[in-house]
């Protein structure tokens, strides 16, 4: 299992709320999903990563109840999560795409 780089939990997080309204533990399940199983989130980064975008206002929250009949608060993206969740993404290919060019190169192009 991969180690999650510093500063893409929120991320990870804005990109699974975007696909749909979740609750807390579902969250983790999304992020494993969408990740191939590579990445798992801890519930003890994951909870204070959630209370931390609903504190900043990209996330919203409704009490709901789960598929085990428990009563559950559930997210999803406010207007400023969406446009936060794109700029994040834009970022992010902007970052991952200069590592890749510098991962790439060999003694003969320099």
């Amino acid at each position: 299992m991969a180690a999650l780089l510093p500063g893409t939990l929120d991320l990870l997080v804005l990109k699974a709320v975007s696909l749909g309204a979740l609750h807390g533990y579902g969250v983790l399940l999304r992020i494993q999903q969408i990740t191939g199983g590579v990445l798992n989130i801890e519930q003890g980064a994951l909870y204070p990563a959630l209370y931390r975008l609903e504190a900043q206002g990209f996330l919203k929250t409704e009490w709901g109840v789960s598929e085990n009949n428990r009563r559950a608060k559930y997210y999803s993206l406010t207007a400023a999560g969406r446009k936060r969740l794109r700029e994040e993404e834009a970022e992010w290919t902007s970052v991952s795409s200069a590592i890749t060019l510098a991962l790439s190169a060999r003694p003969a192009e320099i």
